[in-house]
């Protein structure tokens, strides 16, 4: 199974242990990653801001950069931002002719041509629908029995694209998580926004939001994420939120592949897991150690 792989900046930055999780455990269930050559920003959120064109041209160089490559695989993304600005590129210039040539026009400059031949996939989409539970199961050394764990998938991986999960009621790593032998903590906010870039421009408002979803998730042992956004707000702001909610909301954040990757025997320098601003290393103590 291969795969073209598009990190994104911020599994480069703040997000390096997402990156280094991903392609471990990608690479323990037998998955190839092949980096697209001359990658670069995605747009992020901020080039919709300058200019509507340069928010589709820069993802859609990067789709065009994988087509130029040998193989024709899916082009498997982590970051949910990421994944929804070249989702929306191949969709967008798939379905407008007129965009299409505009965009080729661009990308003209650099001797690139979208020809629209690639799919995108979200990294969830790829565990839960290419490889599936029971590929996971099959590598647990260490399951994490007797842990509840709260799976958060944010907005941008499941909308406006309903791919592989349904957007209102996500259910997606419901079966990996209990690959891994955790329970999956009962909980409604694994779809709700965290605030995304509100926690700079409008900071009460997403200080709101994140302490309603910490709330949600007190007697959980730990909350699974997807997206480097999501990860950063639900980590860096629990103090936050606690004061605001008047509660100690303090709890462990981990991504979802560090979390299969505890349970698949993955060490936890090789997961990053000393990058995570809300990890207590009590939780790796407390999984029990295989026969």
């Amino acid at each position: 199974m291969k795969y073209h792989y598009y990190p994104g900046c911020s599994l480069e930055g703040t997000a390096r242990e997402y990156d280094q999780s991903a392609r471990a455990l990608l690479a323990a269930l037998g998955v190839q990653l092949s980096v697209i050559d001359g990658w670069t920003c995605c747009g992020a959120s901020a080039a919709e801001a300058t200019s509507a064109l340069l928010a589709l041209a820069l993802p859609a160089r990067n789709l065009a950069l994988a087509e130029r490559q040998a193989e024709a695989m899916d082009v498997l993304v982590p970051c949910s931002a990421c994944y929804l600005n070249l989702k929306t590129a191949a969709e967008k210039t798939r379905t407008d002719a007129l965009l299409a040539a505009q965009i080729n026009a661009v990308l003209g400059a650099e001797q690139l041509h979208l020809q629209g031949r690639l799919r995108v996939r979200h990294l969830l989409d790829v565990l839960t629908t290419d490889l599936g539970a029971a590929a996971v199961r099959a590598k647990v050394v260490r399951p994490l029995t007797g842990l509840r764990i709260a799976p958060y998938y944010g907005c941008q991986c499941l909308r406006p694209y309903a791919d592989f999960d349904d957007p209102e009621r996500p259910t997606s790593m419901d079966p990996l998580i209990r690959a891994a032998g955790a329970e999956v903590f009962p909980w409604q906010m694994g779809g709700r926004c965290c605030g995304a870039s509100h926690m700079s421009t409008q900071h009460d408002v997403g200080i709101a939001l994140v302490a309603g979803i910490l709330e949600a998730a007190r007697g959980a042992a730990a909350i699974v994420t997807v997206c480097p956004m999501c990860q950063m707000n639900l980590e860096a702001f629990q103090g936050a939120a606690g004061r605001a909610a008047g509660n100690d909301l303090h709890i462990n954040i981990l991504y979802l592949p560090q979390l299969i990757g505890l349970a698949v025997g993955l060490d936890a320098s090789v997961l990053g897991l000393r990058l995570n601003l809300a990890f207590d290393n009590a939780l790796i103590r407390s999984i029990p150690v295989a026969a």
